[in-house]
């Protein structure tokens, strides 16, 4: 079964707001075995809307629209379905009934105007939003299905989970869809494919392999498509094993659960090791990764966003010499860093980042994208130079996830070497 995802805004098309509907109702639907075909935005224009709509039945099964369910005039979406299906809007009493009740817990006065919010194609099945006064409504053409639902994510969301994925799922017979991605870092995505090369050639026919490159890490998704649950399960099993087998250096984690900052969290609370920051060029991206996980606090003590040289001298404790025979952005004056960071926080590993992230130099003589990595630990302090070019926004990115990437090592090499007590 295929299907389309057709959302409908000019606020999408002028970047006013970012789609992440259509990225919700794909993983919902992949989850049910239903493949998406395709993904289409177009602007509140009636001739956009009808094409869309007659070039999407050739090709999908399922259609799903959001947007345009609005009071407003620019909210056309429910009159131009009516001229799609050649039908015309009626009042349903049971939505105006609905309506009338949301407002009523808001104390908010309904009016003869909101009785519009409750005209509906007469041909459609009517899906009562309870989250807002916007209702799906749902069509049949011949073996074609259109949903139309509000772009409000939450309504969307509350209409899908409690009315469509149910219902297609019940109606129809689905082939299984399985997935697992494996995160790897510190490996370019073509020497990861040369890696792999023998091994993804050997693949079964079932199962797929995708490259997801990204600044600083590359994920591996294995993909199985059949009718048998038990043979992709026990396929995808016995293929994570092989892979497991060939890139034991730069595997980290495996599935949502387990990106880089979830599986240093675990590593870092099960072992009770604490961490603390010293961040320049990265002004704080490493920290609020790290904090996006919860349990963070039960290792990360603090961090210290030393942007400035004089912070690096009188609030870290950086050594006035360090900076004036090396610059800012050194090798010395990272590995002060981690060990200052350290020592005033009373930690057992320490980040430090300095570089040149642009689009100007200061007063270094490193070129925009080279940084300095340190991590200070019970075993001493590392540090690695890296040039991650332009622009700034990718110096940041790579800078972090490197980081990140460079404190699990140091972590492991320490553990290895029974260095804690």
């Amino acid at each position: 079964m295929k299907a389309e995802i057709i959302t409908i805004g000019d606020e999408i098309l002028i970047g006013q707001i970012t789609d992440t509907n259509s990225k919700w109702m794909a993983e919902r639907l992949n989850e049910i075995g239903i493949e998406v075909h395709q993904i289409t935005s177009v602007h509140d224009d009636k001739t956009h809307i009808l094409k869309a709509l007659q070039e999407a039945e050739k090709e999908s099964d399922l259609i799903l629209i959001t947007g345009g369910l609005g009071p407003t005039k620019d909210d056309i979406t429910k009159n131009t379905l009516c001229e799609y299906f050649d039908d015309e809007l009626v009042v349903h009493p049971d939505i105006v009934e609905h309506i009338k009740q949301l407002f009523a817990k808001i104390k908010y006065r309904f009016t003869d105007k909101d009785i519009d919010q409750a005209m509906l194609p007469s041909k459609a099945k009517v899906l009562k939003n309870f989250y807002g006064t916007a209702s799906g409504m749902w069509f049949e053409n011949g073996d074609k299905i259109i949903v139309s639902m509000p772009g409000v994510p939450n309504e969307m969301k509350g209409l899908m989970l409690d009315y469509v994925v149910p219902e297609v799922r019940d109606r129809f017979h689905l082939p299984y869809i399985i997935h697992h991605t494996v995160h790897t870092y510190g490996l370019g995505e073509s020497r990861v494919a040369q890696r792999l090369e023998t091994w993804e050639d050997e693949l079964p026919s079932f199962i797929k392999l995708a490259y997801l490159p990204s600044y600083g890490k590359v994920r591996l998704r294995l993909s199985a498509r059949g009718d048998d649950k038990k043979v992709l399960e026990n396929g995808l099993t016995a293929e994570l094993e092989k892979l497991k087998e060939l890139i034991p250096d730069i595997l980290v984690g495996f599935d949502k659960e387990e990106i880089l900052e979830v599986v240093l969290n675990r590593l870092f609370t099960q072992n009770k090791v604490t961490l603390s920051l010293a961040e320049s060029c990265t002004g704080g991206s490493i920290a609020s990764r790290i904090t996006s996980i919860p349990g963070a606090s039960a290792f990360l003590k603090g961090g210290l966003v030393a942007y400035s040289e004089e912070v690096k001298r009188e609030v870290l404790g950086v050594s006035h010499e360090a900076i004036r025979d090396h610059s800012v952005v050194s090798k010395e004056v990272a590995t002060e860093m981690a060990m200052k960071c350290k020592e005033k926080f009373n930690t057992d590993f320490a980040i430090a980042t300095t570089g040149n992230a642009g689009p100007t130099t200061d007063k270094t003589d490193k070129t925009v994208g080279v940084v300095f990595i340190a991590i200070a630990g019970p075993g001493g302090c590392t540090v690695e130079e890296f040039f991650f070019g332009k622009p700034r926004e990718k110096v940041i990115e790579r800078a972090s996830v490197k980081a990140l990437e460079m404190v699990r090592r140091e972590f492991l090499k320490n553990q290895e070497n029974s260095l804690f007590d």
